[in-house]
């Protein structure tokens, strides 16, 4: 009895324990449609009142950084070109909390899957149907039950699901033989029956809020890395930028005595963990004075810089360093190109980052790509 009273009163102290997480169930094909309230990337709040005139109701949970979810992003598109005039409506939904999103799972995409890295992708991508945000609370995610992105709902004219499941059964483009979410689509519209009614569905997890445990991990091992630096001479920077890998190759020139240099360094990493895992790599040039490096040391591991090598110039001689570098580099700094295998340098920016172009000029190279 009083190790019971313990563990009540520790319960009560720490409300983490005292809350049972919610077990999210898929709604079964006969539910109802259940009600919402969430904000769109148009500025607008929907719930299901803003689509009563729709005949049909498709609902797909998906997100910015999925690369399956990318994979599909023209055919929901296509969807809802070919069927608007018959009364159909496309609905798309981000379930995941973006604070659940580890940066290594974001080496597809150039997005997180915040509410801004959501209306970046829906201009990118000439969305023509809503996309709405229930990433803050997951309460309409949590009652509908999708289990991987893309998952499609579809309801009909009294909101009854009649099919939940996968949109085709191939995320490779174009490569599709059995088209569900549209079989279920035409089958409503000519008042029959839909005859396969559920299905399994392939994709990125979903990430619930309260599964942030390994994004805790990752990002508390990753603090525990030794940021390298090692002296590099112009000859052997003449090598490195040969790229004689099979790697994409970012090499960034910065100084600690630069402004934008330190102030960019962070995002410059979490670009490196996001691509990491691809076919990805990231050196680091520091411009500081040789009796500068425990410096540049200290700064590095400051920001958690393991990337694959940092570097500090042997030379003081800056414009040794300016005339082998990049022809096309007129020598302020920051300064950073994306080399191809062979030494062709295919992007370059001077001056601080917009990180949100640099990394769609990664994932965008065809050595990377947002698909599996």
């Amino acid at each position: 009895m009083k190790k019971l009273l313990i563990l009540f009163l520790i319960a009560l102290l720490n409300p983490a324990m005292s809350q049972t997480k919610p077990n999210p169930v898929t709604l079964n094909p006969g539910d109802k449609a259940i009600d919402f309230n969430l904000p769109g990337v148009d500025g607008k709040n929907y719930s299901l009142s803003s689509f009563e005139s729709a005949k049909i109701l498709v609902f797909i949970f998906s997100a910015p950084h999925c690369p399956t979810a990318q994979a599909y992003e023209k055919r929901i598109i296509e969807i809802q070109n070919d069927y608007e005039k018959s009364g159909v409506q496309v609905v798309m939904i981000n379930p995941n909390s973006p604070d659940a999103v580890c940066l290594e799972e974001r080496g597809y995409s150039d997005l997180g899957d915040s509410f801004a890295d959501m209306k970046i992708r829906a201009k990118d991508m000439k969305y023509n149907f809503p996309f709405l945000d229930d990433g803050e609370t997951e309460e309409t995610s949590i009652k509908y039950g999708p289990v991987a992105t893309p998952h499609a709902y579809v309801f009909d004219e009294e909101r009854i699901l009649r099919y939940v499941g996968r949109i085709d059964d191939s995320e490779q483009i174009g490569t599709a033989k059995q088209h569900d979410l549209r079989n279920a689509i035409e089958a409503l519209l000519a008042n029959k029956e839909v005859k396969i009614k559920q299905t399994k569905v392939f994709g990125c997890s979903i990430k619930w809020k309260w599964k942030n445990e390994w994004k805790q991990k990752l990002d508390a091992d990753w603090a525990k890395k030794e940021a390298p630096l090692h002296v590099l001479s112009i000859s052997a920077m003449k090598e490195l930028l040969k790229n004689d890998s099979k790697k994409l190759r970012v090499i960034n020139v910065w100084a600690t005595w630069c402004g934008p240099c330190v102030a960019e360094f962070s995002e410059l990493v979490d670009t490196y963990r996001m691509f990491m895992g691809r076919d990805f790599e990231m050196y680091t040039l520091s411009t500081d004075k040789l009796d500068k490096k425990d410096k540049v040391k200290e700064f590095l591991q400051s920001k958690q810089a393991a990337l694959n090598g940092n570097y500090i110039i042997e030379s003081e001689n800056k414009y040794e360093l300016i005339d082998n570098f990049d022809p096309d580099w007129s020598g302020e700094i920051p300064y950073t190109v994306i080399i191809e295998p062979g030494g062709k340098i295919v992007w370059s920016n001077s001056g601080g980052l917009n990180f949100l172009e640099f990394r769609k000029a990664v994932v965008d190279n065809p050595m990377i790509g947002r698909y599996f």
